[in-house]
């Protein structure tokens, strides 16, 4: 019987590996961005098009590479970060598998371009799936330029999995963003089709976050440190009220490198027990210092997951830290009534010498000095000659009038606003129980409908007919108000502009890090503009559509979600008649956008059923 294995070849192997590395353009940015950091760079500009699919370049300052380093580092496992196994137990660099490079030249055009500051000359090297084009002496500025082209040209199928560019440009932001809270000493530069989305300059940790999210967050940061044998906490955490209902503005990092951790969120948000709405989550940017070898980086491939020794003393301390933050700036409440909140010492001013007051002396003072005597002031009242009262009806006429000849009306005359006929009642057809279900009454028997998910496919049915069909109405506001959103969320705000404008906004202005909204549909008030917009960005970037339709249809049921009536309303009579109307004049008014049912109808037999009859 023949032999049936047999080596792959290297290109083959490549692809494969790639598959676990390369899972979509963010991942070569990642990559990258962390080799331009690990090169000691002070300056890293990202450069992408048609959200990485057909350009990913990132260009670094940093140490550059050697000819022979040039042309290594595209083999498998060949790095300059680790030599041997027990390095991996000492990591001090983002890179230590040295499969990065190697699977991104395996599926795309690589072009390199790398100069170390002491040489003269650099080297330009062209890799096309893993075949070296060329390799080239040429003048270069110090440092390294990776140049992706065509990622997953050589793998047709492999390309069709990737989503739209909002979806995949969305990826792309989230890891620089990623990569720039943890090193807010370099300098980050973020382009996109030719336009600037980011700069951030080098600056302090809470500045750079400031930088990425908007200039509202930095009202939103409360400091937290702690600093023990085992485990260094250092960075802000969310006032609860700003909460927000999705899990955008959650960072831990981990020895600067970021990481996912479900252990410890819940001991986040055990801290904030009883202080936040349901559904909420608290903003956090937590950077942890734990010591190398108590930690195992080696278990996943995109490295977000990371194995600790002791997990439980953690997840204690980053409570404990958490809780201690919330109360030393007076964010969580306190039941000790007789406590004096100003004599609450903050940290950074326990070991401060108190300074001397400072004196100021009247030398034109003279206690001795007679003071002027006040003039006596007595109030007098005027006195004067007033009138007797029977003045008042002097010239009066005193003839006596005959009551006999005047008449009187023989009945009371009560006035009214409404005929008879208006002021009539008409029967009730409605009633809601429990300020959650309205029943009404049918032939056959009777109808139990949901308030709110009735209410939910009205409104969703509304939304995507003036979507897809024609302009809403929209009332103008008085004075415009400012919403303010990160970065990546007012891209998807400009992406989806025409649709809301459609609903009924009107955009005054959209800048980096705000909007500014003139007009709102007639069904949303001015309060609840900013929870409609929070909520309709968290749903589509949880949702991630593809297509127009599909993101058209997320938009309506965020919307209608948003705005429904909510169990716990009471309606009035005519409101409850017209929820009912407008639900069975939907088009499908059996289920909500969510596929829940609206109603149910309990029969005259079931009622009989029940009483036995």
């Amino acid at each position: 019987m023949s032999s049936i294995i047999q080596l792959l070849p290297d290109h083959v192997a490549n692809q494969i590996a790639a598959g676990e590395v390369v899972q979509r353009p963010a991942s070569v940015v990642k990559e990258l961005l962390e080799n331009a950091i690990d090169a000691g760079a002070s300056d890293i500009k990202l450069i992408c098009k048609e959200a990485g699919k057909v350009l990913v370049q990132v260009i670094d300052n940093g140490k550059g590479m050697s000819v022979t380093d040039a042309r290594l580092c595209f083999e498998r496992h060949a790095t300059s970060k680790i030599r041997q196994a027990e390095d991996l137990f000492d990591l001090h660099t983002k890179g230590f598998r040295g499969e990065a490079l190697a699977s991104i030249a395996a599926i795309a055009h690589v072009e390199m371009k790398t100069k170390q500051d002491q040489e003269e000359l650099g080297t330009h090297i062209i890799i096309e799936g893993s075949k070296f084009v060329s390799q080239d002496v040429a003048v270069l500025p110090k440092g390294t330029s990776f140049l992706v082209k065509n990622l997953f040209f050589n793998i047709p199928a492999r390309r069709n999995f990737l989503k739209s560019d909002i979806v995949e440009l969305r990826h792309i932001i989230d890891e620089f963003q990623r990569v720039a809270l943890a090193h807010h000493n370099i300098h980050f530069t973020f382009y996109h089709n030719g336009s600037e989305l980011f700069n951030l300059p080098q600056s302090n940790a809470r500045q750079r976050i400031v930088n990425i999210f908007s200039g509202k967050t930095n009202e939103k940061l409360v400091p937290i440190q702690e600093t023990t044998d085992i485990l260094s906490i250092q960075g802000f955490i969310g006032k609860p009220e700003f909460a927000k209902k999705n899990k955008g503005e959650q960072f831990f990092f981990v020895n600067d490198r970021f990481i996912k951790s479900g252990y410890l969120h819940h001991a986040i948000m055990n801290a904030y027990e009883g202080l936040l709405r349901d559904g909420s989550q608290p903003s956090y940017f937590l950077y942890l210092n734990v010591p190398p070898h108590t930690i195992d980086i080696n278990i996943h491939p995109t490295k977000t997951e990371i194995k600790f020794d002791d997990e439980q003393a953690l997840y204690a301390i980053l409570r404990s830290a958490t809780k201690h933050s919330l109360g030393q700036f007076n964010v969580a409440p306190v039941l000790d009534f007789e406590r004096d909140f100003n004599l609450d010492t903050p940290y950074s001013y326990q070991n401060k010498e108190a300074e001397t007051p400072t004196i100021q002396v009247d030398s034109n003072f003279n206690p001795f000095q007679e003071e002027k005597k006040q003039s006596d002031f007595r109030y007098k009242p005027k006195t004067e000659n007033l009138p007797h009262w029977e003045s008042l009806y002097v010239g009066l006429d005193t003839k006596s009038i005959d009551i006999g000849e005047m008449s009187f009306e023989s009945e009371t005359v009560t006035s009214s606003l409404f005929s008879d006929s208006e002021v009539e009642k008409a029967p009730t057809t409605t009633y809601q129980i429990h300020k959650k279900y309205i029943v009404n009454p049918i032939k056959s028997g009777m109808l139990i409908i949901d308030q709110q998910r009735a209410h939910q496919r009205i409104l969703y049915e509304q939304f995507l007919t003036n979507i897809t069909i024609h302009q809403a109405n929209s009332q103008q506001l008085l004075f415009p108000i400012t919403l303010y959103f990160s970065g990546n969320e007012i891209a998807l705000i400009q992406v989806i502009q025409q649709s809301l404008e459609s609903t009924g906004f009107v955009f005054e202005a959209i800048n980096k890090d705000s909007i500014v909204v003139s007009g709102l549909p007639v069904t949303v008030s001015e309060s609840e503009a900013s929870i409609v917009l929070e909520q309709l960005v968290s749903d589509l970037q949880e949702e991630v559509p593809d297509s127009s339709f599909s993101q058209m249809d997320s938009m309506a049921k965020s919307m209608a979600r948003s705005l429904s009536v909510k169990t716990g309303t009471y309606l009035t009579e005519e409101a409850q008649v017209n929820l009912v109307n407008n639900l069975f004049a939907c088009k499908e008014a059996t289920v909500s956008p969510f596929n829940k049912t609206t109603f149910i109808t309990l029969s005259v037999e079931d009622l009989d059923k029940k009483f036995s009859i």
